[in-house]
């Protein structure tokens, strides 16, 4: 019989057979229910102009990061867990040390019993734990396979997480019929035409109805539909959540299976699911936006599986491979393939055994944690000799409290180094949850961290003549860059506009090709010449109006945010004669992930506007009087500035220096001195670990500005690549290491903390955005091709919200290639889990596990690792005493067993 015929029949057979209480009607209640428990698997993604980096597991840490890694890798073939190759490269590096891996694996074989010699068992894990990778020619040797057909009585039903997958894959899988690649051309198209339609020229008509009712009115006229296809869209019901109700019962989806068939499904567009869920989350107006996505995505599945149905949804019986097995043996242990025929039974099945237990996972599982461990030990011999020691330090000149961003302490060092000046690690928002609104501009952006929402709004403002020269300047720009963008999507006028633009834009090209600093230079100062903004001031005060969000801050408001960031920095006292609150930026050129960056945590903004704000409101004279009398007392002689810290080229740029006392502009005019020089030593160091440099200016301000004006340069920085720790505590607890751009620092003193009330919120706060940034830049590393964004050179610009590959790909959701690796084959990034390091006494580290359930279960559950230095200076291990107990349920911890 023929095997398409053969297979359809016996699903046609098991169909028949299933009882239909198996297939009961789901409520519409019900389905909305599932469709919210299935959005956990994939992660919001906003407008790539507005990046934030996000978690892509955010729904699953209540999962063990271990089932979660063999969930994902059985059930939907992705691989969270470092490659072989990565592993061996670091290896190689040093990165692994070889103590710390042997430590590793006899924590394990603690846990496990083997009937076999110990050397033997030691000899076979340490030779795997080389992490090189099983040849294809061994796996495919005729005789393994021969071999491993006789030995089929020694195979095991293996305990796996059900691999439930939309019946379009089986299909696909099983008749060779393209349904699951023609379904998701079908949704790219539809999402595309839905999500773009307020950039695109000609808007998708009906789109003021929702994404389900746009699609039904529209895909009956689909050309690339059969008849009977659109027929079948045309009867479809006018509700989304009914159509999924129908379509999950004509294709016969078992009820306990619902959930898991509509994660399926996004999972096999996370990309452009996840925007959608953003939306929906953003938006309430579009807060169904999901279950429209799901209908039409269903529903175009029945259609489409029309001609084979019924089928049902399969379960099959797992069994370990014993051909992997044999080849494990034959490569690790160099034990001849007919050699297992001289063993006895038992034998034999202890030899699988231990095959099957030491396999893939749990050997990169343990590559990982040594990986991490031996970070952790390097990075604790920087730190603990530095708690010991009674540092002498002369007063400061200025303080200046900058951005825990990560690009933050190489430039931190430098400064120290360079003159009496004290450095502070904060939250680059400062505490200030305000929307933001430039210069006549009349949508604004919130300027915060995207798990936060803002509550004031801050208006940048100028004279009224000013003004209105401005606005005149600005008009006529939009108007050229309005008329520019009709002509290129007007069908005639699109034929001229070559002809007209051709010669300035080549013109353009080549001097930006061929000398982007001079061509940058230019631009700006044309740039500036013409669209120079005037002097402006901030509405700081509270006005009353209609707006959702009241404008400005009344003065108990304005007293209580410079309280409370002084007290995040652990500034109360000890006040320099000039404060700079430091912001940071980004600037590079024909990037589309220049957002990304900017501030990885508030979506793209920089912290300049943010750190004006406060800079004005701490120089305010009535906030200081308030201030006082609850014990904070700033000197008279004490000014706060605002500057921000350009990243790309280590530059610091002035943003508000008010009139300086005498005291404060003898520091300003030091400063003055030094950052040239603090600039050169950054950005040597940062030049240094750019790769495949061919070429070397002495000048290495030059260098970097020439990357962020080459508009072909790929990688003008590395942004929070290498970001592997998260330091909370006093600033001479890590001021003499060097930690090479690799840790958030973050100021605390817990002396100052008496409650821990300070240290729950950089927990709740800056902690868990740092732990965001490092898990996307891990996704992007271990599984680049699902979590990451593709090469940058290749990728599309979508609508101005998002990238592809390609005209027909899904929606990226992570970095780019070139932010996490070095070359094709070398990685840059290390794809460690956040290490979190509190300088606190244990009970105050004890006290925050038990009252943030949330911040301990990250800890148990593997997804971020915790140690503390206590007054003492003794380190304490968190993530040991709390993970290891739980490591042998881990390993067998699954979602759905």
């Amino acid at each position: 019989m023929d095997g398409t015929v053969a297979w359809l029949e016996k699903e046609n057979l098991q169909t028949e057979k299933c009882s239909e209480n198996l297939y009961s009607v789901t409520s519409i209640q019900e389905i909305q229910h599932y469709v919210e428990m299935a959005s956990r698997v994939i992660a919001p993604l906003g407008p790539i102009t507005e990046f934030a980096a996000r978690n892509p597991w955010q729904g699953l840490e209540h999962h063990s990061f271990t089932a979660v890694a063999k969930w994902l890798k059985e059930t939907h073939h992705v691989d969270i867990l470092p490659s072989a190759a990565l592993l061996k490269d670091a290896k190689n590096r040093g990165e692994i040390h070889a103590s710390i891996l042997k430590n590793t694996l006899e924590k394990w074989l603690d846990h496990q019993s083997f009937h076999l010699p110990n050397e033997l068992v030691r000899n076979f894990c340490n030779s795997a734990l080389e992490f090189d990778e099983l040849p294809p020619h061994i796996l495919d040797d005729p005789d393994i396979k021969i071999l491993a057909e006789d030995l089929s009585y020694l195979r095991w039903p293996v305990k796996m997480n059900r691999r439930v997958q939309s019946l379009s894959f089986q299909v696909t899988e099983k008749l060779g019929v393209q349904i699951t690649e023609e379904l998701n051309r079908q949704m790219i198209k539809w999402c595309k035409l839905y999500l773009g339609k307020d950039e695109a020229k000609w808007a998708m008509p009906h789109s003021q109805y929702g994404f389900y009712q746009a699609w039904r009115r529209l895909a009956p006229y689909d050309p690339e539909l059969t008849r009977s296809q659109r027929q079948l869209v045309k009867n479809c019901p006018h509700e989304a959540t009914e159509a999924l109700q129908e379509a999950l019962l004509a294709l016969k989806i078992p009820s306990h299976q619902v959930q898991e068939y509509l994660e399926a499904h996004l999972l096999s567009l996370p990309g452009w699911a996840g925007m959608l869920l953003w939306k929906s989350q953003e938006f309430p107006e579009s807060n169904l936006l999901l279950i429209d996505y799901l209908a039409i995505r269903i529903s175009l599945e029945r259609i489409l599986l029309q001609p084979y149905l019924p089928l049902s949804l399969e379960t099959t019986e797992e069994y370990f491979d014993l051909a992997y097995c044999m080849a494990a043996w034959y490569m690790w242990a160099n034990f001849p393939i007919q050699a297992w025929k001289s063993l006895s039974i038992s034998e034999q099945r202890e030899y699988m055994k231990l095959a099957y237990c030491f396999n893939d996972l749990v050997r990169r599982q343990m590559g990982l944690q040594a990986w991490e461990k031996t970070y952790e030990e390097r990075l604790k011999m920087k730190i603990l000799p530095m708690s010991d020691e009674a540092i002498i330090e002369e007063k400061s000149m200025a303080q200046w409290a900058f951005c825990i961003d990560t690009r933050s302490e190489p430039f931190r060092r430098a400064l120290e180094k360079a003159g009496p000046f004290e450095t502070i690690g904060v939250a680059g928002f400062f505490g200030l949850p305000i929307e933001t609104y430039e210069l006549d501009c009349h949508h604004g952006h919130a300027s915060l961290p995207v798990i936060l929402k803002p509550k004031h709004r801050i208006m940048e403002m100028a004279s009224p003549d000013e003004w209105a020269r401005y606005k005149s300047r600005k008009q006529a720009k939009q108007l050229f860059a309005r008329i520019f963008k009709n002509m290129k999507q007007n069908m005639l006028a699109s034929l001229l506009l070559p002809e007209l633009s051709g010669p300035w834009l080549s013109v353009n090209m080549l001097a930006r090709s061929f000398f982007p600093n001079g061509a940058g230079r230019l631009w700006k100062k044309v740039h500036h010449h013409w669209m120079s903004k005037p002097s402006t001031r901030l509405s700081l005060d509270f006005m009353q109006d209609e707006s959702k969000l009241p404008m400005g801050l009344t003065d108990k408001e304005k007293v209580n945010y410079v309280r409370q960031s002084l007290q995040l920095m652990s500034l109360t006292d000890n006040f320099s004669p000039l404060i700079v609150i430091c912001g940071h930026g980004s600037r590079s050129t024909n990037n589309p992930y220049a957002s990304a960056l900017d501030c990885g945590a508030c979506g793209g903004a920089s912290g300049s506007f943010n750190a004006r704000v406060l800079a004005m409101l701490c120089n305010q004279s009535n906030v200081r009087e308030r201030l006082a009398t609850e014990g904070i007392c700033i000197p008279e002689h004490t000014v706060f500035v605002a500057a921000e810290h350009i990243t790309t080229f280590n530059e610091i740029r002035w943003l508000y220096v008010p009139e300086l006392t005498d005291e404060a502009e003898r520091a300003f005019h030091r400063i003055q001195e030094v950052l040239p020089k603090v600039s050169e030593i950054v950005n040597k160091e940062q030049i240094a670990r750019l790769p495949n440099l061919n070429f070397y200016s002495a000048n290495s301000q030059k260098m970097m500005q020439r990357f962020s004006e080459d508009w072909s340069e790929v990688r003008p920085e590395w942004g929070l690549a290498q970001n592997a720790a998260f330091i909370i505590g006093t600033r001479k607890l890590t001021k003499a290491g060097n930690f090479g751009g690799r840790v958030f620092l973050h100021t605390y003193d817990w002396q100052q903390d008496k409650d821990g009330t300070i240290l729950s919120n950089i927990i709740a706060g800056p902690a868990t955005v740092a732990q965001w940034i490092n898990l996307q830049y891990y996704a992007s590393t271990v599984a680049p091709h699902y979590y990451g964004s593709g090469n940058k050179a290749t990728q599309t610009v979508t609508a101005n919200f998002g990238v592809m590959q390609g005209n027909a790909s899904d929606l990226l959701t992570g970095l780019p290639w070139q932010s996490v690796m070095k070359s094709d084959y070398n990685p840059y990034h290390a794809p460690l889990r956040l290490l979190v390091v509190i300088e606190a006494p244990y009970h105050y580290v004890e006290n925050l596990l038990i009252q943030d359930v949330t911040f301990r279960q990250k800890i148990e559950n593997g997804w971020i690792r915790l140690a503390s230095i206590d007054e003492k200076g003794h380190w304490i291990n968190w993530f040991n005493s709390i993970h290891e107990a739980s490591a042998e349920f881990a390993a067998k911890e699954g979602l759905y067993e």
